[in-house]
């Protein structure tokens, strides 16, 4: 089969690799109909994220059609569509019963690489480093689902791959970010990064009641998305506006009273905080640049609720300790728990509550993934996000 392969920093191919094949009874094998190249795919591709290896297939946001199924599968059979949560789950151990899925205890194959580097085990994950186990991604014509008796849901054929295939990752991630902060009508939220996720969460965060709501970006095309779809009532573009400033300008000076940070391991922010980020990152003294997560904490209302979304890897420098504590902040964060929002979420979608194909950019042939990586992390072409098929 075709798979797209990480090869190196900045270097993806898709190459012929072996077929994948049944090695549990609980195992399906799942024919890919539409991927996606994430945001995070990105700290992959540029090399931040540890445990890569070359002929690693990439993509964790896919869904399909199950072809064959391990002899423990009962729930699913072959022609059945299907989406397949990133994070890989149990759904037996003590994590999951709790519904604690993106932590599973049995999932990670290499969970001792973590472990060293976290303190416990991470779950398991599709196309994302030998740190969540290695598992081959869905970048693909076709992708070995673990535990296939519970992680996939069945989806209706008559909703289109754009309105469903956000179910793996970015729709639940995001609703649940914007579930962390306890919204109401008056709260203010503000969301940093105005990518896929970040657009999410702000359409997630007015499903949930909030009427004021600020998208912090420093991208017009996304800045625009924000109001014209997503439900943005203000923009920051943190290039043009003192951010800080700003925001305690559109909140009687108080701060909002949530934020929720979609940026991640690569933000890019202004001043010498951020180059002192940057040069730590490239001289490999730090795996992460903190500059959106840091601004977060010295920006919300005291009392009020920081939500972390963005992905992180390891330990991070100059973190606003006296501000987050002095101030009663609360930090709310984690990879998602997908299999808990999946239902739920599919529900709001069929209903017409939540559509989350509007952050929908491009599409192209799965031989063009390498094209589509370079366009995602140049931004060209005003692209939001790039559905790959085979």
């Amino acid at each position: 089969m075709r798979a797209n392969v990480w090869m190196g920093k900045q270097k993806v191919e898709v190459q012929h690799v072996p077929d994948p094949e049944i090695l549990n009874a609980r195992d399906a094998i799942v024919r890919i109909t539409a991927t996606s190249i994430c945001g995070s795919d990105l700290h992959l591709y540029n090399g931040f994220m540890p445990g890569m290896q070359k002929g690693d297939i990439l993509g964790h946001e896919f869904m399909g059609e199950v072809m064959e199924v391990g002899r423990g599968v009962k729930n699913l059979k072959p022609g059945d569509r299907v989406v397949v949560p990133f994070c890989i789950s149990c759904g037996n151990c003590e994590q999951c019963q709790l519904g604690m899925f993106s932590c599973c205890e049995n999932s990670n194959p290499t969970g001792f690489i973590p472990e060293k580097l976290m303190g416990h085990a991470t779950c398991g994950c599709f196309g994302y480093s030998h740190l969540t186990g290695g598992f081959a991604g869905g970048q693909a014509e076709y992708v070995r689902v673990p535990f296939a008796d519970f992680c996939p849901l069945k989806v209706d054929k008559a909703l289109s791959d754009h309105q469903v295939l956000f179910l793996s990752d970015i729709l639940p991630t995001a609703y649940m970010g914007a579930e962390f902060c306890e919204i109401n009508p008056r709260k203010v939220v503000a969301v940093f990064g105005a990518g896929p996720v970040g657009q999410l969460a702000i359409a997630s965060a007015k499903a949930l009641g909030a009427e004021r709501i600020i998208a912090v970006d420093r991208v017009p095309y996304r800045l625009k998305l924000a109001v014209e779809k997503a439900g943005a009532t203000d923009v920051i573009n943190f290039e043009e506006q003192p951010l800080q400033e700003t925001l305690r300008d559109l909140t009687a000076g108080r701060g909002p009273d949530a934020i929720i940070e979609c940026v991640g391991m690569e933000a890019t922010g202004t001043g010498l905080q951020f180059a002192y980020d940057k040069l730590k990152q490239a001289s490999k003294m730090a795996m992460d640049r903190p500059i959106a997560v840091r601004d977060a904490i010295m920006a919300c209302r005291s009392g009020g609720t920081v939500s972390i979304l963005g992905v992180y890897a390891g330990l991070v420098d100059k973190f606003p300790l006296g501000s987050l504590m002095n101030r009663g902040l609360t930090i709310r964060t984690g990879q998602c728990h997908v299999h808990r929002y999946m239902k739920p979420l599919l529900e709001k979608i069929m209903s017409g509550q939540l559509d989350p194909s509007f952050v929908v950019s491009h599409e192209l042939n799965l031989d063009d993934a390498p094209k589509g990586y370079d366009m995602f992390m140049k931004k060209q072409d005003e692209v939001m996000k790039i559905i790959l098929r085979s």
